[in-house]
């Protein structure tokens, strides 16, 4: 089964989740650039089921990012299948959230915080439908949650680093969708923003929510994270040894790798 990009809300599709399918699977995906020669992700395969915490590692240009993309539907897949509750990618479009980079997102456009979370319910809409009471509750509820709520009015090109990345979570959680896909969202933010976010997800994961997320930052990873998987030039590899120093490598006791690019769950 291969996927294709779609544009967001184009078309509203909800199916329900086959019974008994993990949160995500990936098998044997590839997946290139439009401009490249060679694929970005090749060969990838992982299962994942719901309720989990999941981290992407690995150096720059590994293929973090490229993957979440794929998995949203975002980038055409070349070979392979990505599964979402049993279902291709599209299948019902709320039922994953995409997180980008602070960097993808054009803070100059003018709107306020309130009104940018409240796009996270437009899967829900659609274009035409205008909110109502519930959604504004539900947006006023992540808001607080997020501790964003005395910013509310504030125009987004006002924003700190870390003030933007909660509103993004924020955006990402009103969707209500089953799969949160997270690029870097510890990226430039200061201590009590990480522990907003990394609560935020803690609580996602514990409502059998299942978190995606590409990071960086792995001082925390075993505290944050169920499992993390390494990606190294578009291939999922084992941890070089010594790279988590201080940190116990949450795949010892969670994943089993096969062949070098496989990994599922074991426990």
């Amino acid at each position: 089964m291969t996927s294709r990009p779609r544009f967001p809300y184009r078309e509203r599709r909800h199916a329900a989740p086959v019974p008994g399918a993990p949160a995500l699977e990936v098998r044997d995906l590839v997946v290139a650039h439009p401009s490249a020669a060679g694929p970005a992700i090749d060969g990838v395969s992982l299962v994942v089921p719901s309720g989990r915490r999941v981290a992407l590692v690995g150096p720059n240009g590994a293929g973090k990012s490229t993957l979440l993309k794929a998995i949203a539907g975002l980038l055409p897949v070349r070979s392979g299948s990505i599964c979402i509750a049993g279902l291709g990618v599209g299948a019902c479009h709320h039922r994953v959230a995409y997180l980008p980079q602070l960097a993808d997102i054009d803070w100059r456009f003018p709107i306020d915080v309130r009104r940018l979370v409240m796009t996270g319910r437009y899967v829900h809409l659609g274009w035409l439908r205008r909110p109502a009471a519930e959604d504004r509750q539900i947006v006023a509820d992540a808001i607080d949650r997020l501790g964003l709520s005395p910013l509310t009015d504030r125009r987004i090109d006002e924003l700190s680093g870390g003030q933007k990345q909660r509103v993004l979570i924020a955006r990402a959680l009103v969707q209500d969708a089953d799969i949160l896909l997270l690029d870097e969202p510890f990226t430039g933010v200061d201590a009590r923003t990480r522990v907003t976010v990394a609560e935020a997800i803690d609580a996602l994961a514990g409502a059998g929510k299942t978190v995606v997320a590409a990071t960086h930052e792995t001082a925390r990873l075993a505290e944050e994270f169920d499992g993390v998987v390494y990606l190294d030039d578009g291939r999922v590899v084992p941890a070089p040894q010594g790279a988590f120093a201080g940190a116990r490598f949450a795949t010892e006791q969670r994943i089993r790798h096969s062949n070098a690019k496989a990994i599922s769950w074991t426990g």
